[in-house]
């Protein structure tokens, strides 16, 4: 794909110590490509070698969405088991490598945060959120796919295993501020305009704090949590991802027509 398509579609500035990426794809409500994965795990690399950046926060762009999870239209041409594998070893890494950067992270949600977009968040070392937000994994209704296994291990540890099962067994969106009582949302405001604003001043506080005492607790917090390995869940990602309602599930998403499953 284009580099200049990749920036537009995910843009990073950097301004007085802090990092500021914005989703940029408000016509699709954020949802992300491969490209805009791999470009956020890149400049999760490039914040690890650039001292001079002491926070990151991360946005969507519009008043819609914070970021609707991975464009459906990705989908389409997967071919075989080894594409699926593929898939979910991508989101592994780069959620790996955004929740193990150098900076706090800070995830600005407003409106739909969904799928993806909620691992990103999850990912991220805070959240806040505002009234319309709408975090979720709507998984089983929609692709019938599952989650990566690094997702799985983040959440669990974020909201335990009881809501992580209620979230996706559900498949609804939780709002804001059933998100504050579980865990999701670490505050929320009224608006986007104060989203804006608290998200800047929680960026400038932690951008004046000890960058060590802030990377040793990260990484003291990351060990604490055993991480699912992509191996491990290897077999569920191929029941998922080969299945017939997987298909279905795809065709019956971009078609607008309720799926019918069959478990197979």
């Amino acid at each position: 794909m284009d580099q200049q398509v990749v920036a537009e579609d995910l843009v990073f500035e950097c301004q007085d110590g802090i990092g500021r990426i914005t989703f940029n794809r408000p016509q699709a409500r954020n949802a992300f490509t491969f490209a805009m994965y791999e470009r956020l795990a890149a400049i999760c690399e490039e914040i690890n070698d650039d001292q001079a950046i002491k926070v990151l926060v991360l946005r969507g762009a519009g008043d819609k969405a914070f970021a609707a999870g991975t464009d459906i239209n990705q989908f389409r041409d997967f071919k075989s088991p080894q594409d699926a594998v593929d898939y979910e070893n991508r989101i592994d890494r780069v959620l790996t490598t955004l929740e193990q950067c150098r900076v706090p992270t800070i995830a600005a949600i407003n409106g739909f945060c969904t799928g993806g977009g909620a691992g990103i968040a999850a990912a991220c070392d805070l959240r806040i959120g505002t009234q319309s937000a709408k975090i979720g994994f709507p998984i089983a209704r929609t692709l019938g796919n599952c989650l990566s296994m690094s997702n799985v291990s983040r959440l669990t540890a974020l909201i335990g295993a009881a809501r992580v099962k209620d979230l996706i067994f559900t498949a609804r969106l939780v709002e804001a501020t059933e998100a504050a009582s579980v865990g999701l949302l670490g505050e929320v405001v009224e608006d986007l305009a104060a989203l804006d604003r608290r998200a800047d001043e929680v960026a400038r506080l932690l951008a004046s704090h000890a960058p060590l005492t802030l990377n040793a607790t990260k990484q003291a917090v990351a060990r604490l949590q055993r991480r699912l390995t992509p191996d491990e869940g290897e077999d569920l990602i191929l029941m998922c991802y080969t299945s017939q309602d997987f298909r279905e599930g795809l065709d019956a998403f971009l078609t607008k027509r309720a799926p019918q499953w069959r478990g197979q």
